[in-house]
């Protein structure tokens, strides 16, 4: 079956400033459901790295569409833990996840070149950036799980954010840690393979240590973000 064709639109700062005010008053549950009140499904792009904690978000969706598309963009550099964590995130919440690459001769380039070495944010631009951008145009809503004490920067953002051609979605941004550790609690939500380990921010191997928060990500270098979020 083909997939629709979606027609993207453009809202105006006025009807942005709507939204945050009518979503900041709900909580999670609510703002997802909301989401699927003013959006139709085919509209709204959600991405996932099935990292540390992926389940709280996915869960959250997965309790209120399971027919929203869950993308995860495979660089080819993943740990085996986070290929297994999203295999048994994808069948515990029956998630229809699509996974989306890079061209494989440019994957191939920064194989052979060691480009996280080198140039770590030309890596990311190549294997997680461009390889979203191909599909970006298709959709008008995107939903990430960023949260607003994860760096400087996500602590700047709104619940909804223009983005170029496309609405920003942020459902979890004003949830705290603590917020979030006792939501996992209450529901039993499954940690990635790593964090008992002392993984907090889990990325590609070459670039991920063990860290607090997002302190292990492209260790010895100042990069805090791959660069899909700015």
């Amino acid at each position: 079956m083909d997939e629709l064709v979606v027609k993207k639109k453009t809202l105006s700062k006025e009807k942005i400033n709507q939204l945050n005010q009518k979503y900041n008053k709900l909580n999670l549950h609510q703002r997802i459901k909301a989401l699927y009140d003013d959006f139709e499904t085919e509209e709204i792009m959600l991405t996932s790295s099935f990292a540390a904690t992926s389940a709280f978000l996915l869960k959250l969706f997965s309790d209120v569409n399971k027919d929203q598309k869950v993308f995860f963009i495979d660089t080819g550099y993943h740990f085996d833990e986070t290929i297994h964590y999203k295999k048994e995130l994808q069948k515990k919440y029956g998630l229809n996840v699509k996974s989306i690459s890079a061209l494989k001769e440019e994957h191939e380039f920064t194989t052979k070149d060691k480009t996280w070495q080198k140039n770590p944010d030309f890596c990311c631009s190549i294997n997680k950036v461009q390889p979203l951008e191909t599909i970006k145009k298709k959709y008008n809503v995107w939903v990430s799980g960023l949260m607003e004490w994860q760096s400087d920067h996500r602590a700047s953002l709104n619940i909804f954010e223009e983005r170029g051609e496309i609405l920003k979605f942020y459902p979890l941004l004003d949830v705290s840690k603590k917020e979030r550790d006792e939501y996992i609690e209450k529901h039993q939500l499954p940690f990635h393979p790593l964090v008992s380990k002392g993984y907090h921010s889990i990325g590609c191997k070459h670039c991920t240590v063990p860290g607090e928060d997002r302190s292990g990500r492209w260790n010895n270098n100042p990069k805090t973000e791959c660069g899909l979020h700015l």
